[in-house]
């Protein structure tokens, strides 16, 4: 009820917001900067707004919608110069209002003008206009951009020192800027650092961009634009007088430097290094190592300093820091729907870092979900440990068939989970063995071959075993099993923050095949009365399984504080051979702390079939999955973030009769949906976040619902998780 009170006063002040100043606050005769306005000239097309706009030197607010930001509101609620708790606490949780520096204006201008100037645009005026509409200021930037110039030739001049014109000359063929392209600061800049790069990797370990001269000559023919594309034997913070020849450098001595607290096995360093003596210094080879001594996440830092010892050798010295090498991780997520089911998922994790002191990580992970209802006997306990080892290489084959900067990693983990319900008990135990690495630093993958779990049902109720003997289709889902075969992941994160800060894109896509190889066997193999091949008394799980997710989350307002986070999933996995049904742990479901968080989980779906009262606790489950989640994100006050969410999505059971999917047409009418608001504590190095969802649609009632029902009917609920939900 207090609940429902507090959403009701807000919402019936939410419509007055835009109605408040805004500018209450400001200090007498000051202006609040409301706006600022570039126009380009519209001839000028190639000129884009969002080049610009950055150089303004003060911005203005941000804004929701149409000009409007609640928290600009809020903070005007306070009483001018009041230091009472109501105007401390307005002050905290709003936007303060950016009073009109006058004085930024034409130093905007000059940025502007000097942004003009390096993107090729010469002799360009900017003007200003301040418009003082009450207590608001609204400041226009007019761009007139001046003329660009094509580049009619390229003239090299270069060092005659050794080798250094041949090797420049042969990279020629990769040149960034050519004849015809309109001349700007930017295009050389861009070729000077691409060129040097190329040089550095062919030896010419002292050079870098500042011994790059351009001079764009108009005089010498008339009517054309000569670019003279100097490389000198000295820098632009040099004079000729300090000119040293451009010589190739080569490795020397290599040296490894880690403390004793750290004991670490130098064959393994000696393997990871892909540096030798008498080798040409390559810039790309030198990164290349450090990639792969930081691959090894065992030392604090890593360092990898190269040093001349003559006019031809550079020395490498690699110093590892030490760092804790061991500790534990413990997280916890947690939901509670309003019909009064709590759900609880504690993790404690323990891991070693150099447990052979090779480099090789051992976790050992202990986690559990519960849940259950208050003065109900309905309970769901799961519990599992699992451990894995993984080694810094790809067993089998010598670090030197890999050049990159990225080696495979070997991993062997073993599982073992027990789940206890009213209708069943169950154990799930697991071996696999397979490789993991990365590419480049966004893409990171999985292989696991092969992938082995062993699934055993046992003290089944006489009601559950009444219902599984009424429904093969449920019958193949739940009963014990082999689950033998391979699998692979591939993720891609263009930001690997903890808490990203930045616009960000991901994706994720898995793989899962199984009883292939086995199903070779199924003449020599025993049957039982279904048909089905067995080992080891069980049949063994036939099937094919994918997922595919992805998104992006984009950044902006003032210094990127907003988000707008959106995700997309898709998956389907289909039995054959010697399956009837996907297992019940590879099919897919909805609801919980990441996904349809309107639901608990495994309460949603599939589609629109009525819910499967054989199980005490929610275990709706499908096929196939669909899911969109769209949400907005911004900070409040504090470390405190604010969240508005609305989500769509649903599973479904393919090969069941009927058909949870339903006729084509009314496909639509299967998809649920939900929205919700969320509060995140954000420490940087950890977010906590608590998500209330309500649901606004559910396919098997097919009907839309509000606020009485949110509250009253057991249609909404509440997660506490840690980490943004996608």
């Amino acid at each position: 009820m207090r609940c429902r009170l507090l959403i009701g006063i807000f919402c019936a002040l939410l419509p007055l917001l835009p109605s408040c100043s805004t500018t209450r606050a400001l200090p007498e005769g000051t202006y609040r900067l409301a706006e600022n306005r570039i126009l380009i000239d519209k001839n000028k097309s190639d000129v884009l707004t969002s080049d610009l706009a950055p150089y303004v030197k003060q911005r203005s607010n941000t804004y929701f919608l149409l000009g409007w930001n609640p928290f600009l509101n809020i903070y005007n609620w306070a009483k001018p110069g009041s230091e009472d708790g109501w105007s401390r606490f307005c002050r905290k949780i709003g936007q303060a209002p950016v009073v009109l520096d006058e004085g930024s204006i034409a130093g905007s201008r000059k940025n502007l003008e000097e942004r003009l100037r390096y993107l090729g645009w010469y002799n360009s005026t900017v003007e200003s206009q301040l418009d003082l509409r009450g207590r608001k200021a609204v400041v226009t930037y007019n761009v007139h951009p001046g003329n660009r110039y094509k580049i009619d030739d390229i003239r090299f001049h270069l060092s005659d020192s050794g080798d250094f014109a041949k090797d420049f000359l042969r990279d020629t063929v990769h040149l960034g800027i050519h004849r015809g392209d309109y001349l700007s600061e930017q295009a050389l800049e861009a070729e000077s650092v691409r060129s040097t790069a190329a040089l550095r990797n062919q030896g010419y370990y002292s050079f870098n961009k500042n011994h790059y001269f351009f001079i764009a000559d108009t005089l010498d023919t008339p009517g054309k634009l000569i670019l003279n594309y100097d490389v000198r034997d000295y820098s632009r913070n040099e004079s000729p007088q300090q000119a040293e020849p451009l010589r190739k450098y080569y490795i020397g001595d290599i040296t490894f430097e880690h403390s004793p607290e750290v004991p670490f096995r130098k064959e393994v360093l000696l393997g990871l290094n892909n540096l030798h003596r008498g080798d040409v210094y390559s810039e790309t080879a030198v990164n290349t190592l450090y990639s792969r001594m930081s691959s090894l996440r065992l030392f604090n830092s890593v360092s990898v300093e190269m040093t001349p010892s003559d006019s031809a050798t550079v020395d490498c010295r690699i110093r590892l820091s030490e760092s804790a090498i061991q500790g534990f991780k413990i997280n916890l997520e947690g939901s509670i729907s309003s019909s009064g089911l709590w759900g609880i998922s504690p993790k404690i994790s323990y891991f070693h870092k150099n447990i052979f002191h090779g480099g090789e990580w051992l976790n050992l992970n202990l986690n559990g979900n519960f849940q259950f209802k208050f003065k109900d006997a309905a309970r769901s306990t799961e519990a599992a440990f699992s451990t894995s080892l993984s080694f810094p290489k790809f067993l089998g084959l010598p670090y030197s068939v890999f050049k990159g900067p990225r080696i495979p990693r070997t991993e062997v983990g073993i599982s073992f989970g027990y789940q206890h319900r009213t209708e069943y008990q169950r154990i799930i135990s697991s071996v696999n063995y397979g490789y993991t690495g990365m590419i480049g630093d966004q893409y990171r993958y999985q292989i696991n071959v092969p992938r082995i779990n062993f699934v055993y049902l046992y003290d089944l109720s006489p009601e559950f075993k009444r219902i599984l003997d009424a429904n093969p289709m449920l019958q193949y889902a739940y009963q014990n099993h082999l689950d033998a075969g391979c699998g692979g992941s591939v993720f891609y994160i263009t930001d690997n923050d903890v808490v990203p800060k930045t616009s960000y894109a991901f994706f994720h896509a898995g793989l899962d095949l199984s009883g292939n190889v086995l199903s070779a066997l199924n003449t020599v193999l025993r049957h039982d009365a279904q048909g089905q091949a067995l080992i080891f008394g069980s049949p063994y799980s036939q099937y094919v399984r994918f997922e595919v997710s992805g998104g992006k989350v984009f950044r902006f307002g003032r210094e990127d504080e907003q988000a707008i986070a959106m995700r997309g999933v898709i998956g389907a996995g289909y039995a054959y051979g010697n399956s009837t049904a996907m297992p019940f742990e590879k099919q897919f479901w909805c609801g919980g702390a990441n996904s349809m968080r309107g639901w608990a989980v495994r309460a949603l779906g599939p589609g629109g079939d009525p819910r499967n009262d054989s199980f005490s606790i929610p275990s709706q489950t499908g096929e196939s999955k669909l899911e969109f989640d769209l949400e907005y994100r911004r900070p409040l006050f504090w470390k405190f973030e604010f969240a508005a969410f609305a989500e769509c999505g649903n599973v479904w059971n393919i090969k069941s009769e009927p058909d949870s999917m339903g006729n084509i047409k009314d496909f639509y009418k299967t998809i649920a949906f939900d929205w919700g608001l969320g509060l995140r504590l954000n420490l940087d190095f950890i977010l906590v976040r608590v998500d209330a969802g309500f649901q606004l649609y559910d396919p098997v009632l097919k009907g839309w619902h509000g606020p009485s029902d949110w509250f009253e009917n057991g249609f909404s609920c509440v997660h506490f998780g840690v980490g943004y939900p996608f």
